[in-house]
């Protein structure tokens, strides 16, 4: 990081606006970076990256302050999330750091150095950036779209297509949607892209400007889990934007707190945030369910799961049930109950069952567990290993012994 900052550095000092831009320098390790907290990058395995904000102020010609006198350090190889209501200045304090957006007074620092010592383009080059809808261009293909930065920066075009082909495997996109264009793509492959396209400068920084708020909740949560997962390979210094109280207790080893007028309100952990809120703006914020969001740091280890009645998807069922009964397929997964009483006419088969409700998978915090029996009709919460195999049940009152003793 630092070689390509001190570049980056050089050429805003010494060359004009024509000339080349430089590559970036700094590759981060791919091996699996280890848990800082709750999750981030081990820091022997990665460049040290940390973003400083000394008393910065941001003040429009018309008198708007859109952020005002911020301080605060952003820890290398760690998700910082920015949170906190329209006007708050979440935006502006991200655009900040490869400055689309200059400051009115007080210093950004990147690793130490001044970002407005940096040439502008070659900053922004250097630093990953998604932004809401993916910000694709329309007339180029997806893997055109991925090769974009290498290509910019003075790659062959052989040689930035094959990065790009295999930041579309990183994301997990198979390698056929590359000749696709934008629009022939789903909202959340095109996040995806978006990610991919980023993660081509191979900076130890990423920008995310409320990347996910776009598309449905399902598709939400599975590129939240995809960022999660990336983020434990790549240890990237991730500042991540969004309205979204539970997207930033989900993904932020940080968070800050913004209030209206850009002021700072908290910063900390989120279990510090939802346990402590250090006042009623920030209280009324996390919502008057944050000690059920505090769940999410509850370990839910050492319960001991309950066996589950069950029947193959398919199976003859002898006489109606007594008692709810799990449906499985032949890998194990569970498909849905049948309630007491019921009779089946033959097979057991898709139409004769309830929903599951939502599944638990084994090792996550209490919260998923509670919300799993709460949510499933036979009060039993399904547990599924990490292949989807049920390996048992929880009920609601095994949690609450389990929440009364740890929090």
């Amino acid at each position: 990081m630092a070689r390509w900052y001190r570049r980056a550095i050089r050429r805003g000092s010494q060359a004009g606006p024509s000339a080349p831009v430089l590559v970036p320098t700094a590759r981060l390790s791919f091996q699996a970076a280890r848990s800082r907290g709750r999750r981030g990058a081990d820091p022997a395995t990665v460049a040290s990256v940390a973003i400083e904000f000394a008393n910065v102020t941001k003040r429009y010609p018309d008198g708007t302050v859109a952020v005002e006198d911020l301080s605060l350090t952003i820890e290398d190889g760690t998700i910082t999330v920015l949170v906190g209501p329209s006007g708050c200045g979440k935006t502006t304090t991200l655009r900040m750091i490869n400055r689309m957006v200059e400051p009115t007074s007080g210093t950004v620092l990147l690793d130490g150095r001044d970002v407005r010592e940096a040439d502008p383009p070659a900053l922004r080059r250097g630093i990953g950036y998604v932004i809401q809808n993916a910000g694709l261009f329309p007339h180029r293909t997806v893997l055109d779209n991925v090769a974009t930065v290498p290509l910019l920066s003075g790659w062959g075009r052989r040689r930035a297509r094959e990065r790009a082909a295999e930041l579309l495997r990183t994301v997990g996109l198979p390698a056929e949607l590359g000749r696709r264009y934008p629009a022939q793509l789903s909202g959340g492959q095109q996040q995806r892209v978006g990610v991919a396209r980023a993660l081509a400068a191979d900076s130890p920084v990423l920008l995310m400007d409320e990347p996910f708020s776009a598309v449905d909740p399902i598709v939400r949560e599975g590129l939240q889990d995809e960022l999660l997962r990336l983020q434990s390979r790549l240890g990237k210094t991730i500042v991540f934007v969004t309205h979204d109280v539970d997207e930033a207790v989900r993904l932020g080893d940080r968070v800050a707190v913004l209030r209206v007028g850009g002021r700072l309100a908290q910063y900390g952990t989120p279990a510090e945030v939802l346990r402590h809120p250090v006042d009623d703006f920030v209280a009324s914020l996390v919502g008057q369910d944050r000690g059920y969001r505090g769940l999410s740091f509850v370990d839910a280890d050492g319960i001991e799961l309950k066996d589950i009645a069950s029947i193959g998807l398919g199976e003859r069922l002898a006489g109606a049930t007594s008692d709810w009964l799990l449906v499985v397929n032949s890998a194990g997964r569970p498909r849905g109950w049948l309630p007491p009483e019921s009779i089946v006419d033959g097979e057991v088969r898709e139409g004769d069952l309830v929903a599951n409700g939502s599944l638990y998978r084994g090792g996550d915090p209490v919260r998923g567990a509670l919300d799993a029996a709460l949510s499933s009709p036979s009060g039993i919460g399904v547990v599924v290993a990490d292949d989807g195999r049920v390996i048992g049940g929880v009920t609601a009152r095994q949690l609450l012994d389990v929440i009364e003793n740890r929090t």
